[in-house]
């Protein structure tokens, strides 16, 4: 368990202290993950897909001790008779029964943001207490929707803009303190809070949502966050001595560069299938026909962290999800956010009056700046890319994470000027900007165009001063999101920018409503909010 500091502030009240305190007693150190507490017994279920959906079955929480509940199976899994799924259903239920409205019904009298506004109610949750998977957490916390119910991470910041927007602050500073929880009780911000996720993080927007907090609360944020962001900083680089006796340079999520910098990949502390999508992983591994099934869970897990689960950016064909290479890439996004933390980090130390790490951490800021100037802008194309540091080469899709350096200020005038073309050329649909050109039947490819990634664009487009073509994708994406609301009374995950009735689709599973960071952009583009800096 990792010792850092507790944030003093006086807008925390004595009960939610005590809320704190509480839950750090009743969370062990050590969380096991649903596959090494119910072994066969998962593998069975989620092999016969019982549920459709291999999370339901381990989002379950289990009715007795889990002990007697695989005891029983052991001594009953033999007889002709028996049927898994009704076993499932006597030994394991879903804590969200009765407590959790099931479904939204929408106003037809409701405008987009009435209807927004209803929903942040609906999708917040209070989970003070572990529940089979679900982890507890001092405070209370807006869910994506759906299929999702926890707190995840790189979806929080796109929630927290809309938050933030409607004047929420309370909420947003109560999601701030789970992660100050989660840091200090493992070190870093996992995908969410489920056992079965902390393997794992996402994309670090973490330094961008103690920006968004500064811009209402002031630079005594940026003080009182320090200790995490440096933490964060830490599990980024972690493995960093190790590199020297590592294949190809590359240690946990570091990576050495030819020119002797370090920059980072996406990855995983397991090589196991996913136990939430065990079956497809499984079925994926059997299909590739690769010897090393390790080594193909280790890039699919990857890519669940880099939050693109799955897209064309991560395989070496990009029609086919069995080439999967995710481990092997320097991707753009990632080192963009992480220069983005060193620039936070920098200005914290500043603010706290220690001018020589502020130094420090502005000129790491400017070496992975330069790094990803050399590796990452590929002149020809006039776009940033992904680089494969196996092969020393850019890998063969372009994507909207290409925009990342316009969003944190490292890309030049001349090279901003280049994306803006290729946004328009490859990018821009009547709908928004699609994720990637490509069309395979992966929910981050074409046609799909995702709520963050408009946001993403829209501004980076904005701090090079193409507002007009800032507000053209901002006027489309949010047309569609009115068009989709019209008809259907939802907000969705993800949508079909390029043509027919709007609605998303591809993936591991069905189009989800709700939805969290659909909402948040939403709402912070119609009502122009300013998020801090």
């Amino acid at each position: 368990m990792v010792s850092i500091p507790k944030i003093k502030t006086d807008q925390i009240t004595d009960p939610l202290k005590a809320a704190v305190v509480k839950t750090a007693v009743m969370l062990p150190n050590g969380d096991k993950d649903v596959d090494e507490l119910l072994g066969e017994l998962l593998l069975e279920v989620q092999k016969a897909n019982v549920y459709g959906d291999g999370k339901t079955f381990v989002d379950l929480v289990p009715a007795r001790r889990l002990k007697s509940i695989k005891e029983e199976y052991a001594l009953l899994k033999s007889d002709p008779e028996f049927d898994l799924r009704d076993f499932v259903t006597r030994h394991f239920y879903d804590a969200t029964e009765g407590v959790y409205q099931r479904a939204y019904e929408s106003s037809p009298d409701h405008t987009p943001l009435e209807h927004i506004d209803e929903l942040w109610k609906f999708l917040e949750r209070r989970n003070r207490t572990t529940k089979g998977s679900l982890l507890a957490l001092p405070y209370t916390y807006i869910v994506p929707g759906g299929r999702f119910n926890e707190q995840f991470y790189w979806d929080t910041y796109f929630i927290m803009l809309g938050l933030g927007a409607a004047g929420k602050w309370k909420i947003i500073d109560g999601m701030m303190r789970n992660y100050t929880h989660m840091i200090r009780k493992y070190g870093y911000i996992p995908t969410a809070n489920r056992t079965y996720l902390l393997s794992r993080s996402q994309p670090p927007f973490f330094s961008h949502m103690v920006r968004l907090l500064a811009g209402k609360r002031g630079k005594k944020v940026l003080r009182e966050y320090l200790p995490y962001l440096t933490q964060e900083y830490r599990f980024w680089m972690k493995g960093r001595s190790k590199i020297a006796e590592s294949e190809h340079g590359a240690y946990r999520r570091v990576v050495k560069m030819p020119n002797d910098t370090l920059l980072n990949r996406y990855y995983d502390n397991k090589t196991t299938p996913r136990p939430e999508s065990l079956r497809e992983d499984i079925e994926t591994a059997e299909k590739s026909g690769r010897k090393d099934a390790s080594r193909l869970y280790l890039h699919l897990r990857a890519a669940a962290e880099s939050g693109w689960d799955f897209s064309s950016r991560w395989f070496m064909d990009p029609l086919d999800i069995r080439t999967i290479h995710t481990a092997d890439i320097i991707p753009v996004d990632l080192n963009c956010l992480l220069y983005h933390l060193e620039m936070t980090i920098a200005d914290s130390y500043k603010a706290s009056f220690n001018l020589l790490q502020a130094r420090q951490f502005r000129q790491k800021a400017k070496t992975r700046a330069d790094a990803i100037q050399e590796y990452a802008w590929d002149e020809k194309e006039g776009f940033f890319r992904d680089y494969n540091f196996h092969h020393g080469v850019h890998t063969s899709v372009k994507s909207l994470a290409g925009v990342f350096p316009l969003f944190v200020g490292i890309a030049t005038k001349e090279q901003a000027e280049a994306v803006v073309e290729v946004i328009r050329k490859d990018f821009l649909h009547p709908g928004g900007v699609v994720t990637t050109a490509i069309d395979n039947g992966q929910q981050w490819d074409a046609p799909n165009g995702w709520a963050p990634l408009q946001w993403v664009t829209i501004q980076g487009l904005k701090r090079y001063g193409y507002d007009d073509l800032a507000n053209e994708v901002a006027n489309r994406w949010t047309d569609l999101n009115k068009r989709v609301y019209d008809a259907t009374g939802k907000f969705v995950e993800k949508y079909n920018v390029e043509s027919g009735d709007g609605l998303g689709g591809g993936g591991e599973y069905v189009l989800q409503d709700g939805f969290g960071w659909t909402n948040g952009v939403y709402e912070a583009l119609k009502k122009d909010f300013t998020p801090g800096a």
